[in-house]
């Protein structure tokens, strides 16, 4: 059998194939994927702001006083460490998952500070530490909903 035997039919058929099997196990992400990633990134990169104030409120005097402050700190740290394997996975996905089915405990804990703030210290690092605790917080809802 030669060359000019070849159905040209079936060869045009294998190369198109093949074409398409190229096309559809593309070795990058898509671009859906390339947002998510980043969405990610910008989500964690506000998450810096609630492990500082989480940091401030941990190591405060008040906080070994005080029962409800201890718990803020605690719904902060909580809802970072659930979101820590799917960070470091990469896994976007996962990651935002996560991070949108326990937003509404992240709110009512920057809720709940906000309202016990005045009470427990009217210092300025307080005041600060509720401003940017309901700022990031409310850049996050944003974010992921």
């Amino acid at each position: 059998m030669s060359e000019n035997d070849i159905p040209m039919e079936s060869a045009d058929d294998d190369d198109a194939s093949d074409a398409e099997s190229a096309a559809g196990s593309s070795v990058g992400p898509s671009a859906a994927d390339a947002e998510t990633v980043a969405l990610m990134h910008q989500v964690d990169g506000w998450l810096s702001h609630v492990w500082m104030v989480r940091a401030f409120l941990k190591h405060s005097d008040e906080a070994t006083d005080d029962e409800e402050l201890a718990d803020i700190h605690r719904a902060l740290y909580d809802y970072m460490l659930a979101l820590g394997p799917s960070l470091d996975a990469n896994d976007a996905a996962r990651y935002l998952r996560i991070a949108r089915k326990k937003l509404s405990k992240l709110r009512v804990a920057s809720e709940t500070f906000t309202e016990l703030q005045p009470e427990i210290s009217g210092h300025m690092n307080f005041r600060m530490a509720a401003k940017s605790l309901s700022l990031a917080v409310s850049k996050l809802h944003e974010l992921l909903t």
